[in-house]
């Protein structure tokens, strides 16, 4: 099964993280999108950042009636700080049946050449790169490596500062949330 790969803290997850992956899921050559949920960092607290059973949680609501999109708290368990070259290592080994991938939005390729291993990464994994308006085209030669697909997918304008700043100030921001996350988000009294 090939599996495309989306890391965040999703804090909290939105449409517009959902829209993307189902747009994957649904219109590549990907058979599963997994949510990777990133850990937080023991040494950045943040008051804004829920604890990553919390942010786990909220994205196994989001995903449950998708039988296309899954989470992974892959990283939880990998020691801190980890890179992005160990998680697929795990992947791998946890699951020899699947294929990884990933998936990136164009403003990390173009800080991609700094990662840990990046020529190890694009060696042996495919990355399906999304457009970000916010950031501009990416003048890189990396968008014209065979490793790398441009994903002509939906963009939506929405970040999780600014879902946490709306919900802080109380304004009704349900249409920005699957309903489900909503509920999950309002019954636990987050971001507020």
């Amino acid at each position: 099964m090939k599996i495309g790969l989306f890391f965040g803290t999703f804090n909290p997850i939105h449409i517009g993280h959902m829209v993307l992956a189902n747009y994957l899921a649904e219109f590549s050559d990907l058979d599963e999108v997994w949510f990777v949920i990133t850990p937080m960092s023991p040494f950045k607290q943040k008051k804004s950042m829920l604890s990553n059973h919390h942010r786990l949680a909220i994205a196994n609501v989001a995903v449950e009636d998708f039988s296309k999109l899954k989470t992974s708290d892959i990283e939880f368990k990998l020691p801190q700080p980890n890179y992005t070259v160990h998680t697929l290592i795990n992947l791998e080994e946890k699951y020899p049946e699947h294929s990884f991938n990933l998936i990136m939005g164009e403003d990390n390729l173009k800080g991609f050449h700094k990662w840990k291993n990046y020529e190890t990464i694009l060696e042996n994994y495919h990355l399906y790169v999304y457009p970000r308006i916010s950031e501009g085209k990416t003048e890189s030669e990396l968008l014209k490596h065979p490793k790398i697909t441009i994903v002509n997918a939906p963009i939506i304008q929405i970040s999780s500062t600014f879902i946490r700043k709306a919900i802080q100030d109380q304004k009704d921001i349900r249409t920005m949330l699957p309903p489900n996350v909503w509920k999950y988000i309002d019954d636990m009294n987050f971001y507020k």
